[in-house]
């Protein structure tokens, strides 16, 4: 994939934590001839083990960041380093091999295909990736059993409630073994109960497996666990805070 922009130059000497840097990055839209700007210029940096969510209004450009640190689009302007490698300099083709082994996705609507069961729905990246049968029904029996799902691995996603469909989501997510899991609005749809559990189960695992989360939210009970709160407001990063 190549980019049009100019290289933005990167310190040679990075922090050994840091997993991604954004450097003035920038998102435009075309709608119709009017240029659309939702994001200016974002610098920032994540690093390995983080607990982060982005939040602020509607219209932020939260889902086009996730986007971006998800390496699903390319930025405008600047340019994305993921363990120090410019993601610029990937074909379209390395970039989707890129992302299949690093990143993993939750979604608000959970994204599961309704015709396979959970298990088959877990083993879907693996095959993706070229994971034999065999095996890949070994890792995604274990993932569905680390998210308390070992009854239900032949249940359709019709066949269960929301909050066992978000577990089956997280394991997709994390069947890959990525560094880095993005969740867009992942306790939206679930009740205090099952967001509560959910919020547990993402946290649990960070801690245990050093996974990086990164998430999008407007659900406060999410706010308050993660480690750090970056506020994005008309395209632009307008608070960035650690919590004790």
């Amino acid at each position: 994939m190549s980019l049009s922009h100019p290289r933005v130059s990167v310190p040679t000497q990075r922090p050994a934590s840091t997993l991604l840097q954004l450097r003035e990055v920038g998102r435009r839209f075309m709608l119709g001839e009017t240029p659309i700007d939702a994001l200016h210029a974002i610098r920032f940096d994540i690093h390995a083990g983080e607990f982060l969510a982005v939040w602020g209004p509607s219209g932020s450009g939260k889902s086009t960041l996730m986007n971006l640190i998800g390496l699903i689009d390319a930025p405008t302007t600047g340019e994305i380093y993921f363990d120090g490698h410019c993601t610029g300099d990937l074909s379209d083709d390395e970039l989707t091999a890129f992302r299949g082994k690093n990143i993993g996705f939750i979604f608000q609507g959970f994204n599961l295909m309704p015709v396979l069961s959970a298990l088959e729905n877990v083993m879907l990246p693996l095959h993706i990736r070229g994971v034999g049968g065999r095996e890949a029904r070994t890792r995604a029996t274990a993932a569905l059993q680390d998210v308390g799902l070992a009854k239900f691995i032949h249940s359709r996603p019709d066949k269960l409630s929301g909050g066992q469909r978000q577990r089956v989501a997280i394991a997709r997510a994390l069947v890959v073994e990525p560094r880095l899991v993005i969740a867009d609005e992942p306790t939206a749809n679930l009740d205090s109960h099952n967001s509560l559990m959910i919020i547990d189960m993402m946290r649990e695992m960070n801690r245990a497996r050093g996974v990086t989360f990164v998430f999008t939210t407007h659900d406060p009970r999410l706010l308050a666990h993660v480690d750090r709160k970056v506020l994005l407001q008309d395209g632009c990063i307008e608070r960035d805070e650690s919590t004790p």
